[in-house]
């Protein structure tokens, strides 16, 4: 699959503010399940510099810096990206304890996985994870499909462009989500049967119902000994194939933003704008042939 996606943000301040250091993480993920065809960042009025960083987790990000005050920034971002992935499920788990609930991983595994293992799950969210292992007679691989099978029709899904993700406590509670409450509900249940799971963004090709234009999307990867890294989808109820582009993953949300970043400025108030444009094709001529350019802002 292949797919032109066109991203623009906004920042507007109630005055010039300085800007401390800004990670910008709008640079697709390559690796065997999708690979970047063209990709163009730019900062609209440049700063004073700006580096390309490899963060801890893989995610290939830029950082820039600023020495003048200003009062907006706008960044866009311009990529092709063609999927690789057909089949979620063209995959085999080698080690015999990760095949089974709670899932042990071998030793230099689990060194490199700690950041998602770090189990703090929430009582009641273990005890629901805990129903649903049963369900499936304890099979790891058959659990994660009936938790994101659970999560897309037992909840309602809402859009919520802004704020941190409700806590996977509140998330089962209410039975109410965005896709990155969603997403860290499936985390939080993962991380309490011993599945080592981390947070996923980036764009969907699949539109959500509850999602009236293409937002920045969220979702979930779980690591299996002989399957790597696998993306569950549980706003979807899917296993992730080559209808979703990722920007970056990481144990830590924060770490998988598109954007992070501070500004000085005391009693100054911001606002973000931001505009996604995304068009998926099974080739790469057909794309081309349909592409538009960016609304201008």
């Amino acid at each position: 699959m292949f797919f032109r996606i066109q991203h623009r943000l906004s920042y507007t301040y109630d005055r010039p503010v300085f800007l401390e250091p800004m990670t910008v993480r709008l640079t697709p993920r390559q690796d065997g399940t999708q690979r970047i065809l063209e990709h163009h960042l730019r900062l609209v009025d440049p700063p004073a510099g700006l580096t390309r960083v490899l963060e801890p987790d893989g995610t290939d990000a830029m950082v820039a810096w600023f020495q003048q005050e200003r009062d907006h920034l706008t960044i866009e971002a311009d990529m092709l990206v063609e999927t690789l992935r057909s089949n979620p499920f063209d995959w085999i788990v080698t080690h015999r304890e990760a095949q089974h609930l709670p899932v042990t991983y071998p030793e230099a595994e689990v060194r490199s996985l700690a950041g998602c293992l770090q189990d703090q799950t929430d009582p009641a969210v273990r005890a629901w994870a805990q129903a649903i292992a049963e369900r499936v007679d304890g099979s790891a691989t058959a659990f994660l499909s009936a938790l994101a099978d659970d999560i897309h029709h037992g909840f309602h899904h809402v859009g919520r462009m802004e704020g941190e993700p409700t806590s996977a406590a509140e998330t089962l509670a209410t039975l109410t989500g965005a896709c990155r409450d969603t997403a860290m509900l499936f985390i939080a249940a993962c991380r309490s049967q011993g599945l080592a799971a981390r947070f996923v963004s980036g764009y969907s090709m699949h539109h959500p119902p509850e999602v009236s234009e293409h937002e920045l999307h969220a979702w979930a990867e779980v690591y299996l000994p002989g399957g790597g890294w696998r993306a569950f989808d549980p706003s979807l109820g899917l296993a992730v194939a080559d209808g979703h582009v990722v920007l970056a993953a990481a144990p830590d949300h924060h770490l998988a933003a598109p954007v992070s970043g501070r500004y000085r400025g005391t009693g100054v108030g911001s606002n973000l704008t931001y505009l996604i444009q995304l068009k998926a094709a099974s080739s790469r001529e057909e794309l081309e042939d349909n592409a538009q350019p960016m609304v201008p802002s």
